[in-house]
């Protein structure tokens, strides 16, 4: 094994010890307990399978086979989703097929980040997550279930369905994925239209037409943002079957896949013996490995407070130290867009999830100590699965090179040395930015910064051309505390055309980027945030900001002592502001801004302090 990662895993092991050892005490005794329908009174059990068929009543009752509780993400508002509405009777017929019974536990709420993008819609995104994982526990609560199965793809849906399963850690737990839409238009084409839209060269019929052209079938979006890094985190983890994130909505493979997740996880469940619970899957070990394999694809930004929310939830302290540590020895192998021109198809035509986990595996940057569905250690995870002659699913090892060297290369050849995550610090906080998709010679930029405290105002003067110079722009207030923390992925183009006409541009902010982070720098999760006291409050117009991603830093060049005497600025809502603030929602969610933690600590409503630096 790399001495890195040995390294940071022990360190992980050590930080966790007490946290991981009351979850895991918890786990053990709501096992011992409160075992699933054993423990409900006749009144309870009667209600429970009222509504199912003959068959299925008597399968529940007879406590001899699992009975499986689906939590279903479905809506057909979201392409990703939309093809889940079939799931529920399929996995019902597999499960009796095998003597066993499935039941729909409940439903998850689904946003669009792509729908809400740049809308207010946008404020209530990321809390949505911690709204995914209570609405994961309240439908797992009925405690009929001896094992679990999550149907969900995108940004906030996958993280809290596996928070809140995570509360349900003594059960086994698979996810299932829909799979990404095929190809449409090339990702750098729709890329233009947008860069020429937000400089007035392009209509907003060709956008649409073009935008269309990109999100235009069922499927997940085929570039790799949050959805599809969410789909390598769930198979790094084991949580998923490998290979089952990438292959396309109407491929025969797809259900196939589906039926063997739901074989697994009926073999797995406590009443069958097996007992191969979530707990035992989700462990130091293949959080490390997940973040690997976040790093090695150049996935998204979200995932640096998606994942230590996730270990929080199973007893595990991440840092984004840990993150840090481990993108400067992990390769960057795959340039899929933001990263590089390619989808997500190209990325499994070329050799896809079983061609990344064996060069990682052949580098020894994975833990080979972890629990899967497939069951123990990796080897399953360098097999691809596909279809026999009879139709029957097989698993192949994958020996094969890649078929596209611009998509997917080996650990000997890679597109970097280091995963394009960095942590930044720095008198101006901490934070992060994700350097796999800016070219190097646009990493480092000192220039004044012009100040905005939400990104409308910064759009608008973009529009008036007030930026054709080189600036830095920081857009504070964004934070989790101040308006839960939207993504400002809307800036992406604007910024970009101005780099592309020779400006140094940088962004800097306490709220998001995006998953689709792209070619701009951009210093995102500053903590503290602004509202919460961070040091962005205290800057003004002009001041010269020095951004080096490849150092890490992050400054405000003056002095300390100048420093200490601002009085930081203060976010001020007319009337009108504060009424158009409430709307939509967004009012709901306000013990979600008062509550949170701070981004570097997952920004959750539940809890999760910094650990201190080992």
């Amino acid at each position: 094994m790399h001495p890195v990662i040995e390294r940071v895993t022990n360190a992980i092991v050590a930080r966790s010890l007490e946290s991981r050892r009351h979850y895991l005490l918890r786990m053990q005794r709501t096992r011992e307990l409160l075992p699933p329908r054993r423990t409900l009174s006749c009144g309870n059990l009667a209600h429970g399978f009222a509504a199912c068929g003959a068959q299925d009543k008597q399968t529940i009752r007879l406590m001899q086979s699992a009975n499986l509780g689906i939590v279903t993400a479905f809506n057909d508002m979201l392409s990703a989703h939309q093809p889940l509405e079939t799931y529920p009777d399929f996995i019902k017929t597999v499960a009796r097929e095998m003597g066993s019974s499935a039941q729909v536990a409940g439903g998850v709420p689904a946003m669009c980040d792509g729908v809400t993008q740049g809308q207010p819609g946008m404020e209530l995104s990321l809390f949505s997550r911690d709204v995914i994982a209570m609405a994961t526990a309240v439908s797992l609560s009925h405690n009929l279930f001896d094992g679990v199965l999550c149907l969900g793809v995108c940004d906030k849906i996958v993280p809290g369905m596996l928070i809140g399963a995570l509360q349900f850690g003594h059960l086994p737990v698979g996810f299932i994925p829909a799979g990404p839409m095929p190809s449409g238009i090339p990702n750098k084409d729709k890329a233009m239209v947008r860069q020429r839209y937000s400089q007035g060269l392009a209509s907003k019929e060709e956008l649409l037409a073009a935008e269309a052209a990109s999100y235009h079938s069922p499927g997940t979006c085929n570039f790799y943002g949050t959805a599809n890094s969410n789909q390598v985190l769930m198979e790094m983890l084991g949580v998923q079957l490998p290979g089952a994130s990438f292959i396309n909505p109407d491929n025969p493979l797809r259900a196939a896949l589906t039926r063997e997740t739901v074989l697994r996880v009926i073999a797995a469940a406590d009443v069958h013996g097996a007992h191969v619970p979530l707990s035992a899957m989700v462990t130091e070990q293949s959080l490390v490995n997940a973040l690997v394999g976040l790093l090695a694809t150049g996935g998204s930004t979200n995932h640096t407070l998606h994942l230590i929310a996730i270990a929080h939830a199973a007893g595990i302290q991440l840092t984004w130290q840990d993150f840090d540590a481990l993108s400067q020895v992990t390769p960057l192998l795959v340039r899929v867009y933001p990263n590089g021109e390619a989808d997500v198809n190209a990325f499994q035509e070329a050799g896809g999830m079983a061609f990344l986990v064996r060069e990682l595996r052949a580098a020894g940057l994975l833990n080979e100590d972890v629990q899967t569905l497939m069951g123990k250690g990796l080897d399953a995870m360098e097999c691809a699965p596909q279809l026999n002659a009879d139709s029957k699913l097989q698993w192949q090892r994958h020996t094969a090179p890649s078929t596209r060297s611009d998509v997917l290369r080996p650990v000997t050849s890679p597109f970097d040395h280091h995963g394009g995550l960095r942590v930044i610090h720095g008198n101006l906080g901490e934070g992060i930015i994700k350097t796999s998709a800016v070219k190097e010679q646009h990493r480092r930029v000192q220039a004044p910064c012009v100040i905005f405290d939400d990104q409308d105002a910064l759009a608008a003067a973009l529009q008036r051309g007030e930026l054709q110079r080189d600036f830095i722009a920081v857009v504070r207030f964004q934070g989790p505390k101040a308006n839960g923390m939207p993504e400002l992925h809307q800036l992406t183009p604007p910024l970009g055309a101005l780099q592309d006409q020779g400006f140094k541009v940088a962004l800097v902010t306490d709220g998001r980027m995006s998953g689709a982070s792209g070619k701009v720098p951009a210093a995102i999760h500053m903590s503290p945030e602004a509202l919460d006291g961070g040091p962005l409050a205290l800057l003004r117009d002009g001041d010269i900001l020095s951004l080096d991603a490849d150092a890490g830093t992050l400054e405000v060049l003056l002095s300390a002592e100048e420093l200490a005497s601002r009085t930081p600025q203060v976010l001020v809502l007319g009337e009108e502001e504060m009424l158009l603030r409430s709307t939509l929602g967004r009012n709901l969610f306000e013990c979600f801004r008062n509550d949170t933690s701070p981004a570097r600590a997952g920004a959750s409503v539940f809890g999760g302090s910094v650990p201190a630096r080992d």
